[in-house]
């Protein structure tokens, strides 16, 4: 197999992180990263899935170029000791039907994905949940532009930890402004 093309250049990368750094709106900043990872990549489609600490699954939040059908395959149990999940580590799956740890083959098969690559989206040792890009063929990605994904996959996990400590605060400030007069002031 030939050397992979490289896709993040510096204004590439300078251009996502100035997005990280100043959108306002978490949800709007996620569904421009996922289709704009996608179309960088020429991929198949991209997810950005989080996970879910109690159920032990990832749950999408954000996709691309993917059908509702592959979506709604089933559950993704974080159970497997080589997921980026575990790891922390991406992980590159170069043929989907020949990977034993993949729950749902026969789905990425209908879906025509054929390699996939999963990074972990982290904040400081806490791995928050992933960027999955799916391509539709066997190829490979350049190892500079897998070191990209993971600084934005760490720069993500910023944002969404501040972002839920900010929702934190709120609903902490709120509570309290709800609270009569008299319980505030003793």
């Amino acid at each position: 197999m030939q050397q992979p093309e490289r896709k993040f250049y510096l204004q590439e990368f300078k251009a996502i992180s100035h997005a990280i750094s100043t959108y306002e709106d978490l949800n709007l900043l996620i569904k421009h990263l996922t289709e704009g990872t996608t179309k960088t990549f020429n991929a198949k489609g991209c997810c950005f899935m989080l996970l879910d600490e109690r159920e032990k699954q990832l749950f999408t939040v954000s996709s691309y170029g993917i059908s509702d059908e592959y979506l709604q395959k089933g559950p993704l149990f974080v159970d497997d000791k080589y997921s980026a999940m575990v790891t922390g580590n991406p992980v590159f799956i170069q043929d989907m039907q020949k990977e034993k740890t993949i729950q749902y083959p026969e789905a990425a098969k209908a879906e025509g994905i054929v390699s996939m690559l999963s990074v972990p989206i982290k904040y400081r040792k806490a791995i928050l949940g992933v960027i999955r890009i799916y391509m539709g063929e066997s190829r490979a990605i350049h190892e500079e532009d897998i070191d990209s994904l993971r600084v934005i996959g760490v720069n993500l996990g910023l944002v969404i930890e501040i972002n839920g400590l900010k929702n934190f605060v709120e609903k902490v400030k709120s509570a309290m402004d709800s609270l009569p007069l008299r319980v505030i002031q003793e």
